[in-house]
């Protein structure tokens, strides 16, 4: 048995080794762990009935106390007893009182326990400021907090650390500090202690304590039932001034869910902490969320109207995890979109509600677009659910985030929001309290809407962005539209099969008045032909309207039916997507054939952005060039090997074009955008003030920086003072408003990681590495803090043709600072490492720049897990 029970230690620990673990007594040497797979997986030879922690807090030797209801588990395949642990010192273990000496392996322990439920018992400590990491307990500036997902409790007590565990905690911290925050209700507070109690059951991951000197912006909440819920946003008190924005949003997305759900907040009271050592932007532990001070404080003079937007949906998103990843939670980490997915589905929704659905859309899309695509590009692609990982903190991404709520957009859509409401309250009733899997999502919905689903799941396992083209055909006054689709190959799926695609389309004739409105197509094999009659002329199609499905259409229309689709399309995303369209074909013709503009693009712009009835915030966006990222995915796709330089110069003389083009217009329409209203971060007033902002650009080219000096000398807010600044440093000016910046916010760390992030995005690719060497080289530059880090080293990516520097010189810099931040916080580096994705895209002499500095990073001695397997991943 003792064997059986090192053998299964050995799997077991595939979870996370510890390299660095304190040397224990009883310590046994397992070879080096693999994957982890989703076919492999095996409920838990014992479940926890309740959880009871005492926490006695101390910089180098915090004590832990576990007591620990155990019970076997009918549905298991074995008895053996694993704990995971990392990073812990054991003092003493007992069960059912008995002093027990389990076996120490490297990440976690066994035991021999009884066949029948027991008590178990242990005390350990560790040491929460070494852990630079920021995952389990740590400090940040004096104050204690947690983050436990996905799997930072082993590094708080041994405990069976996997989602499908649940359980009811009770927690008392002990403490001189004066807030003592954990999950749940408040039970008892006395001097030095404070006592709490969750009686919802939870996994490990939505574990949560904080402790430190804070001030509470507080408010309250009545539920639909009548219930009074007391809301707390935890601040330092120098930030008390920037949590009353959270706290509004946080009542906001109570009613929202309750309104748009049915679902109802289910504690006493709901507290939010701001933590300015974070690794993630929030989290959503059971009544106590923990956020990255980034997505929590805000003001109007050191947050811009993106940054209230952000908060908003992030408090949001959080707070929605409540129903959506507390109440029903995943079975395991192959699961993680189930959660993830519908909840970023369900804040988009919100913020449509409050915001306009419209720009939102777009917005979300062009997240997508960056961020998710990119990724299904590369050798970093992966399904929504994955089949194996090594480290399951790599697969906090844009397909498992961005492209998962993709996917339940496509079911609200082909389901209607009728039948996807009463699909929702029957996940809720039956899933409650669980912890599920994506087949249990879809059975709710099949058995909702009698709809059979086989072939939409293969969006949940297939990687890879579909690319839809359409042939169009019109004679004798009908139209047909033949659509194909093809998913390339991604690593390990070499063949893909047939996906439902929703493709929502409109019609319009050659005038730009709609004669067909929106419906949807079912698009499931690999070729289909859908037939239109009854017209007089050929019509323009406006397809795949409100981006209806994460897909790449390749379609040809000629520059004019896009004008016409941007002019006149009643569907804003798809007015938004003309101009972007007709964009990208300027820019590629300009990079390719060193062409001029395009003339019709140029008097497209003109007449979009003197349409008044264009709302302010579509005009800006419509404005708005692609990225130089999506250019060189584009030219990608096309077959061309991307040269950053010419997309660099080509973006540079198209808005040099586009600002004298439309230089006799471009100043009466700033002139309207002017907000003399008190602030407010509304959409209206965001709407101006971003479209104020996009014509100063321009404007800036022609007028040699005058107007964004007289809008930075009077700005009374961030969001204008931050427009000016980049729109001075875009064209080599602002040094001396640079400087007063930084002195005049030289204590807000939050406004100052703009300062430093706005440097390296505005910075002359050839002068880039100048500039990082110079802005890391400053005391400011706490590299160990990850907003900071951030602020600069992965903000080098929106400075494509200053990364991509022929003679390899930016790829070393990034290369030498994430193998630096990988030896004490791999979360971070790990993640900023993506920025060498898309290596096999360029010429061979980057290819072999790059593909160096990724086989230096691998090389590097002590390389964490995180990190080896995303360069592996890349190399691979």
């Amino acid at each position: 048995m003792a064997a059986t029970r090192l053998v299964l230690a050995a799997k077991l620990a595939a979870f996370r080794p510890d390299k660095e673990a304190w040397m224990q007594p009883t310590h046994a040497t397992i070879p080096q762990p693999q994957k982890i797979y989703l076919a492999d997986y095996t409920p838990p030879a014992y479940l926890v009935r309740h959880v009871e922690l005492t926490f006695r807090l101390a910089p180098k030797a915090t004590r832990v106390i576990a007591r620990i209801q155990f019970a076997p588990n009918p549905a298991a395949h074995s008895r053996d007893f694993f704990l995971h642990g990392e990073k812990l010192k054991l003092i003493r273990a007992s069960i059912d009182g008995t002093p027990v000496q389990p076996v120490l392996v490297d990440g976690g322990l066994t035991a021999s326990v009884p066949d029948a439920p027991f008590v178990w018992e242990s005390e350990v400590e560790i040491a929460p400021i070494e852990n630079t990491a920021l995952d389990g307990l740590y400090m940040s500036n004096g104050m204690y907090c947690t983050q436990c997902e996905p799997e930072g409790f082993r590094r708080i007590t041994y405990y069976p650390d996997r989602p499908d565990v649940m359980a009811p905690f009770d927690v008392r911290i002990e403490s001189d500090l004066p807030i003592l925050l954990s999950n749940g209700n408040p039970v008892e507070r006395g001097a030095g202690y404070a006592v709490w109690h969750d009686p919802w059951p939870k996994p490990s991951y939505l574990f949560a304590l904080v402790a430190g000197d804070l001030v509470a912006e507080r408010g309250a909440f009545t539920t639909m039932s009548g219930k009074d819920v007391s809301l707390a946003v935890w601040t330092r008190a120098a930030d008390a001034d920037k949590a009353s924005f959270a706290l509004g949003a946080l009542q906001r997305s109570m009613l929202w869910d309750e309104q748009a759900y049915g679902r109802e907040y289910d504690l006493d009271v709901f507290n939010i902490v701001a933590v300015s050592d974070f690794n993630s932007g929030a989290m959503e532990n059971k009544g106590l969320n923990i956020f990255n001070t980034a997505a929590v404080l805000a003001s109007p003079a050191t947050a811009t109207d993106m940054d209230f937007q952000r908060v908003e949906g992030v408090i949001a998103h959080e707070y929605f995890h409540n129903w959506t990843g507390n109440r029903i939670t995943c079975r395991d980490w192959f699961q993680l979109s189930l959660k993830e997915g519908l909840t970023v589905f369900r804040d988009q929704q919100f913020t449509g509600d409050l915001h306009g659905h419209a720009v939102k859309r777009i917005r979300d899309v062009i997240k997508l677009h960056t961020r998710q695509f990119r990724e299904d590009g590369g050798p970093l692609a992966h399904n929504v659910r994955p089949e194996s990982f090594v480290e399951i903190s790599n697969f906090y991404t844009g397909t498992i985030y961005e492209k998962g709520a993709e996917v339940i957009r496509m079911l609200h859509r082909l389901v209607g929001p009728v039948a996807y409401g009463e699909a929702l309250d029957l996940y809720f009733d039956r899933l409650d309290g669980q912890a599920a899997t994506i087949e249990d999502w879809l059975q709710v919905f099949q058995d909702a809407t009698g709809r059979d689903l086989t072939q939409f799941k293969r969006w949940y396992q297939q990687a890879g962005t579909p690319q839809v083209s359409v042939v169009k055909e019109y004679a004798d006054g009908i139209l047909k539209l033949t659509l194909r689709q093809h998913t390339p190959p991604t690593p390990g799926q070499p063949d893909k099969l047939p996906l439902v695609i929703p493709v929502a389309i409109g019609l319009l004739d050659s005038e730009g008045r709609e004669i067909l409105a929106t419906q949807v197509l079912e698009f499931n094999q690999p070729e289909q032909c859908f037939t239109f009659s009854g017209f007089d002329d050929a019509p323009i199609a406006s397809l795949l309207r409100g981006f209806s499905a994460p897909v790449i259409l390749r379609q040809e229309n000629t520059s004019e039916e896009l004008a016409l689709l941007l002019a006149h399309d009643t569907d804003s995303f798809n007015r938004w997507d003309a101009g972007q369209q007709l964009a990208r074909r300027t820019l590629a013709a300009m990079v390719i054939d060193n062409a001029p503009p395009s003339s019709t693009y140029l008097n497209a712009m003109q007449a979009m952005l003197m349409n008044e009835a264009l709302y302010p915030a579509l005009r800006a966006l419509i404005l708005s060039l692609p990225s130089e990222e999506d250019t060189a995915q584009n030219l990608a796709l096309a077959g061309q090997i991307p040269d950053p330089d010419a997309i660099h110069a080509a973006h540079e003389a198209l808005k040099n074009h586009l600002a004298e083009h439309l230089e006799a217009v471009l100043p009466g329409v700033y002139a309207a955008m002017q907000v003399d209203a008190p602030y407010s971060p509304e959409a209206d007033q965001a709407g101006k003030r971003a479209l104020a902002n996009a014509t100063l650009a321009l404007i800036s080219r022609t007028d040699h920086g005058q107007a964004a000096e007289a809008q930075y000398a009077k700005a009374d807010n961030m969001t204008l003072t931050l427009g000016a600044l980049a729109s001075l440093l875009s064209i080599g000016r602002g040094n001396s408003q640079l400087a007063a910046f930084a002195t005049h916010w030289a204590d807000d760390k939050l406004v100052i990681d703009k300062w430093f992030a706005l440097q390296v995005t505005e910075a002359a690719p050839r002068r880039l590495l100048n500039m990082l060497n110079r802005l890391t080289a400053l005391d400011t530059f706490d590299w160990q803090n990850p907003n900071r880090f951030r602020s600069v080293l992965a903000t080098i990516s929106a400075n494509p043709a200053g990364f991509h520097q022929a003679d390899g010189s930016v790829y070393r810099f990034v290369a030498d600072w994430l193998i630096r931040l990988d030896s004490v916080n791999p979360w971070t580096a790990s993640r900023i490492s993506a920025a060498f994705d898309g290596w096999r895209r360029y010429d061979t002499g980057r290819q072999a720049l790059m593909r160096a500095q990724i086989e230096r990073i691998a090389k590097a001695p002590g390389i964490s897990r995180e990190m080896s397997e995303m360069v592996g991943r890349m190399l691979a």
